[in-house]
């Protein structure tokens, strides 16, 4: 058994090594990352001990402690390349049985950032509610049992999903975690905003329900022992102790079922080829009747293709999620708040705009298929306007529902049209101006990991994105200072529905002259665009 957990964690502690060894830039983000994440946990700890005999410290601590668990539970899901040994499949040729095995990997899963981050969060939490020798003796056993229930639980989801997670549409389940990361960044702004305003009084109903629960149940045994309730604190204890033999249980039967059945979705694969379609099946791989909307020629096999790499392709995807997520979620939020504007609708139109920038860096090596149908500035005026058009397929009606939905929110019915006009216009401007930066500063974007620019291009990538931003903001201060005019001069208001088919022609036209202007550059460019976006 010692030599299989000294193995396994040695094994762990080599991947990491050589991880590191790689590159100069992969060491720099990954002490960059150590030291963020380490000093944001010795903050909280801080905090956390500050907090010590204020009246709802005992709730701040339990949902902390529940919190962190429930981020463990959800990162294999979203980031399964985050480490190498949560695929036990990879040791299914040793001979080693499941409980020793179990053991191994539990211990292993003690080495890194992520655990270091978790005992320092934890040790805040016991402190903050811990007084006399009683709390301090359950502090003392109830930390690691936390943090191996929180280790235990992050194994056992890994393990329950490792068939999918190792296949190519489990990987597309990192698609959401830019969703979960603007999702919880906004309700942890919403819910930080509310405290404020009602004080921590607000977390003691959840707080209580939540104590009970592992392994925040390990933290409420401190709490209930610094109180004198010695049978509440072994109680919770014991949940949490219950808990993790339980998840090790579970942990080890997946174990043993990955290590001695087969691959079924191996199996599946010659039924489905049998029946003359692809594994992947159905309408995954199609458009369906959009298909038989778009035009005809090179514009709607462009637009198609573009239309496909939102779908199938996990980076597009995964930047299209997040774009569309954080369009909606920053006016509706502010809208939820009451400090909301109608202009923040613009928002939406701003992040969808973005996926106009770098579009050949999305093709990746196999550009070169599409640049070798590309023999004038006329054939490159064609691709880029299917791309502009297959954006556009998706990001007017959205840009249109998230302004609409905002303006219900309000009740600011009046000011509609000008807003829209305002966001066609930016849309169209940054469609214009990525087609620009498109063929001048063209990036690659690597296809493995979660960087979305290769290493040595960060630099021509924030060029590219924040000038082709500022320069559609300025291509659009034409219509902003006519919406300012109107609303200032006397009577004006009356005139503002004037600025929805003022902002969508004027959009219009510079979406066009940005194409034309981008095609000659584009056409010439096209060995220099295949270089660049080749090197991930």
């Amino acid at each position: 058994m010692t030599d299989v957990t000294a193995t396994v964690v040695r094994l762990k502690l080599s991947l990491l090594r050589n991880g590191l060894r790689q590159s100069g830039g992969r060491r720099a983000a990954f002490v960059a990352s150590a030291v963020v994440a380490l000093l944001f946990a010795v903050l909280q700890l801080l905090g956390l001990v500050l907090l010590r005999g204020h009246a709802h410290a005992d709730a701040v601590a339990v949902l902390g402690a529940a919190v962190l668990a429930l981020g463990w539970a959800v990162m294999p899901l979203f980031f399964p390349g985050g480490d190498e040994t949560l695929d036990p499949t990879r040791l299914v040729m040793l001979p080693l049985r499941p409980r020793p095995l179990v053991r191994a990997l539990l211990a292993a899963s003690l080495v890194g950032i992520g655990p270091l981050f978790s005992l320092l969060l934890l040790v805040g939490c016991a402190v903050a509610v811990a007084h006399g020798a009683a709390g301090y003796g359950v502090a003392v056993v109830a930390v690691p049992l936390a943090l191996l229930v929180c280790v235990a639980l992050a194994r056992a989801v890994a393990a329950a999903n490792v068939r999918l997670l190792s296949s190519r549409k489990g990987r597309d389940l990192a698609v959401l975690s830019g969703l979960v990361i603007a999702v919880g960044a906004q309700l942890v702004n919403f819910g930080a905003q509310s405290l404020g305003s009602a004080g921590l009084g607000r977390l003691a109903p959840v707080a209580d329900v939540v104590r009970w629960l592992p392994p925040a149940s390990a933290i409420g045994a401190v709490h209930a022992a610094s109180e004198g309730s010695y049978g509440t604190a072994v109680l919770r204890l014991g949940l949490s102790l219950a808990a993790l033999v339980l998840l090790v249980g579970a942990w080890a039967r997946t174990l043993t079922r990955l290590m001695t059945a087969p691959d079924g979705s191996t199996l599946q694969a010659p039924e489905a080829a049998a029946r003359g379609r692809s594994p992947e099946g159905g309408r995954l791989g199609r458009l369906g009747r959009l298909g038989q909307l778009l035009p005809g020629g090179r514009t709607g096999t462009v637009m198609a293709r573009s239309l496909r790499y939102v779908w199938r392709d996990p980076k597009t995807k995964a930047a299209w999620v997040t774009s569309l997520a954080i369009g909606l979620i920053v006016p509706v939020f502010n809208a939820l708040q009451g400090t909301g504007s109608i202009y923040f609708a613009c928002f939406a139109a701003g992040m969808l705009g973005i996926q106009m920038y770098n579009q050949f860096g999305q093709d990746t090596s196999a550009f070169w298929m599409v640049a070798v149908t590309v023999s004038s500035a006329r054939d490159a005026y064609v691709e880029l306007r299917g791309r502009a058009l297959a954006l556009l397929v998706i990001t007017l009606p959205y840009t249109t529902l998230v302004t609409v939905l905002t303006t219900a929110m309000l009740g600011d019915w009046p000011r509609l049209p000008e807003v829209l006009g305002l966001a066609f216009a930016l849309l169209r401007a940054m469609l214009a101006t990525g087609a620009w930066t498109s063929a001048r500063f063209p990036y690659s974007i690597p296809q493995e990991g979660h960087r979305n620019v290769a290493p040595g291009q960060t630099g021509l990538a924030c060029v590219a994105i924040f000038g082709g931003m500022v320069s559609a903001a300025l291509l659009c201060a034409p219509v902003i200072a006519l919406t300012i005019a109107l609303n200032a001069s006397a009577g004006g208001e009356e005139w503002t529905w004037l600025m929805l088919p003022v902002g969508a022609g004027y959009g219009a036209g510079i979406t066009w002259a940005g194409l034309r202007l981008a095609a000659p550059r584009t056409a010439a460019n096209l060995p220099e665009i295949l270089t660049a976006v080749s090197k991930g």
